[in-house]
């Protein structure tokens, strides 16, 4: 039987086909997963519905994770198909581009940090709250980090901030939410080829060092991230809560590429 059989799921955070987010979805549904989704605007919306119609959903709600109304309305609403459901993904990031590259200092502002913070981490926890009414027991929250918010990076800048916040948002949401039997985790996924990472200036420069240096010498795939958080969402990771799961082919146990030539 497929792991996630009966599980209700929301997936937040699809902007292209090749997103994490996508991945994520995928894997999902083919382990038997019924899904719903999000979209930012209609501009995406047509994106989000080739994803869903794939995955035998239609089931999509606009949600601007920056309104705590609608946060409210998208639960709301979902509660008139789903009164209850087990969890969500929430794949949301977002950093003004021009935060994201050269210097930190140079770059960092009061805005462009309060925007990065309130839209990757905050959300999160925005959602949980409106969401926890309608959550089952035993349910998963899965969001998606990055290496940065453990060590800096050339042109990451307040992003990794936003995602060390975001981290240690996962531990507390996991202490809240465990007295009702419901898991808080992240996937800190290695770097890979999507619409958001296209934002980050020299990306491709850091994809060629990543293979170099990741013990499987590889970039790493978004069918890959969904297949753990596959794993993250179903019963068979029923005592992992709190954590931030590396998916990055290794990278993050390294500290040099191979000096074999």
């Amino acid at each position: 039987m497929a792991i996630l059989e009966g599980k209700k799921i929301l997936v937040a955070g699809i902007a292209s086909e090749r997103s994490i987010a996508t991945g994520i979805a995928d894997a999902l549904y083919r382990e038997g997963a019924e899904l719903a989704f999000t979209y930012l605007n209609d501009k995406l919306k047509s994106r989000v519905e080739a994803v869903a119609g794939r995955c035998e959903s239609n089931l999509l709600y606009p949600c601007d994770v920056s309104s705590d109304e609608q946060i409210e309305d998208l639960f709301k609403n979902l509660s008139q198909n789903w009164p209850k459901f087990d969890g969500f993904i929430h794949a949301i990031a977002f950093a003004p581009a021009e935060q994201l590259d050269g210097d930190y200092l140079d770059c960092v502002t009061r805005e462009g940090f309060k925007v990065a913070h309130d839209i990757s981490s905050y959300s999160f926890a925005a959602m949980a709250k409106a969401a926890r009414p309608y959550l089952n027991d035993e349910s998963s929250l899965i969001t998606l980090s990055y290496l940065g918010a453990e060590r800096s990076m050339p042109n990451y800048n307040v992003m990794g901030l936003a995602k060390a916040s975001l981290e240690a948002n996962v531990r507390f949401m996991a202490a809240s939410l465990g007295k009702s039997s419901i898991r808080v985790n992240a996937i800190s996924a290695g770097p890979i080829r999507t619409l958001a990472a296209a934002g980050i200036s020299n990306f491709r420069k850091m994809l060629t060092q990543f293979e170099k240096s990741a013990p499987l010498g590889r970039c790493v795939t978004i069918e890959e991230v969904g297949n753990s958080a596959a794993f993250l969402a179903s019963n068979f990771a029923s005592a992992v809560t709190g954590q931030v799961l590396h998916v990055d082919n290794g990278f993050s146990t390294t500290t040099l590429p191979s000096t074999d030539t």
